[in-house]
């Protein structure tokens, strides 16, 4: 019994016990290697997927409904400056009856080019861009051609080039720009008293057409205005025949050189933000025009961009609604600084209140 007693403990503490601490070490490996590590890379990944995926989905998605609630509080507040501020304008009475010749039935010996209210036109070339229904809802900003905004009234046109000297807006390119100097060329021989200011500029993230400036002086030059700085408190009377003064607006070409044909940008400026908001847009406009000269003593033309832009964050992206939202006024304060006033889809009435306030102007109604 002894020896069977004595072989049953010597294979328990020889075979058995180490395969149990075997067992028991492979165990704690496993665990220790295999076990711990995924449990703490599935919590690294659970915590990863929250923080990059369902943490900014959730905030998109609160974006979503946030973003409309803030713009319907922003056009409340726009809303309300008309009874506070009231709608009437210096020569808002005063309707052109031709709209196309509308300078010319003005006091051409009176009207400084320095008293112009120019009615302009963002992305001015964009009528038809993209692809119907698709992309165009995306960059289109006017519907009417670069003529017909001319005839209607517009005085400043915002035409985008690329490389290959077709008209683009961001990442969509459309026709060439040969079919908006044509434009400009047929309103220009059916009037004579009608002055242009057209900035021509590289649209962002585009490379500038090679030699675009030699082809401006070339297909335009009879009716180039000269850069100079004297020209603006000059009345139209002195400035004609000449027409059009063009600004070219490079990336990396040189840019027009001082008392040239053609402009550069230090003539036209203006302070642009990148909003989809109403009231923030309207106050940034409003700020900056505040601390602009004044316009005897400007010696370039600055712009006011009466838009809005679309942004990714927003359920609503297509220009035509999201233009709709702002206002199409102006701070009583700023009256008198106001020189080029722009805007998407422009239309009748905005093209009135700025010759009616022009023609305020030129009649001592607006100090």
């Amino acid at each position: 019994m002894d020896f069977f007693k004595n072989l049953a403990d010597s294979f328990v503490k020889e075979v058995v016990d180490p395969t149990v601490s075997f067992a028991e070490d492979s165990a704690r490996t496993v665990v220790r290697e295999v076990v711990d590590p995924t449990v703490t890379f599935v919590e690294a990944s659970a915590r990863t997927v929250v923080r990059e995926v369902i943490d900014p989905a959730a905030a998109f998605i609160e974006t979503q409904f946030q973003r409309p609630r803030d713009v319907i509080e922003q056009e409340r507040i726009l809303d309300d400056l008309l009874p506070s501020n009231g709608s009437r304008f210096p020569g808002d009475d005063y309707h052109p009856t031709d709209r196309k010749n509308w300078m010319a039935h003005l006091s051409l010996e009176k009207l400084t080019l320095n008293k112009i209210v120019l009615p302009g036109t963002h992305d001015s070339a964009t009528k038809g861009i993209g692809i119907e229904v698709v992309t165009r809802p995306l960059g289109e900003c006017q519907t009417l051609s670069v003529y017909e905004q001319l005839v209607l009234g517009t005085r400043v046109l915002d035409i985008r080039v690329q490389e290959d000297r077709h008209i683009c807006h961001r990442i969509l390119a459309s026709y060439n720009v040969d079919f908006v100097i044509d434009d400009v060329i047929r309103f220009l021989s059916e009037t004579r008293s009608e002055i242009i200011i057209l900035e021509m500029r590289t649209e962002y993230g585009h490379k500038d057409p090679p030699e675009f400036d030699t082809y401006l002086t070339h297909k335009l030059g009879q009716f180039l205005i000269r850069q100079d700085d004297n020209l603006f408190n000059k009345p139209l009377s002195e400035i004609l025949p000449k027409r059009v003064i063009c600004i070219w607006k490079p990336r990396e070409s040189p840019r027009p050189s001082r008392g040239g044909l053609l402009w550069n940008s230090d003539y036209l400026k203006d302070n642009w933000i990148d909003t989809d908001l109403p009231w923030r847009k309207f106050q940034s406009n409003m700020n900056h025009l505040k601390v602009q000269p004044s316009i005897p003593s400007r010696r370039f033309f600055y712009r006011v961009e009466n838009t809005l832009t679309p942004q990714a964050d927003n359920p609503v992206v297509w220009v035509r609604p999201v233009t709709d939202r702002i206002r199409r006024c102006v701070s009583e304060g700023c009256i008198d600084k106001l020189q080029i006033f722009s805007t998407d889809f422009i239309d009748e009435d905005f093209v009135d209140a700025c010759v009616g306030l022009t023609y305020a102007r030129i009649n001592g109604g607006v100090r």
